[in-house]
């Protein structure tokens, strides 16, 4: 079975310009440790939303938890930056470039 979330839902949609201060990704983190810690993925692929910061660069990222472990973070490729929505004044998208750096 699995359980997805919505995006961000970590940190909350509309924390804004509170995705730029640290304590923010920080708190998040910890929600997500607190998660894994849990067991809710015990024999459950669970998907969750969260803002992270890799190599300075914040993300609107999804995190995917198995067995009580985290199986990856995969960063949002394609901002929403039309009508109500700014997330590129937050986030950063990946690209291809960025996966020959790391």
């Amino acid at each position: 079975s699995r359980a997805v979330g919505p995006e961000l839902e970590l940190s909350g949609y509309t924390c804004e310009d509170h995705f730029l201060e640290r304590e923010t990704t920080h708190h998040s983190c910890e929600s997500l440790a607190a998660v894994i810690a849990s067991g809710v993925s015990d024999g459950m692929l669970v998907d969750v939303g969260l803002p992270f910061a890799h190599d300075g660069v914040l993300y609107n990222c999804r995190a995917l938890l198995l067995d009580g472990e985290l199986l990856l973070i995969r960063p949002k490729t394609a901002l929403a930056d039309d009508l109500c929505y700014r997330e590129s004044r937050w986030f950063t998208a990946w690209t291809p470039e960025r996966l020959a750096r790391t």
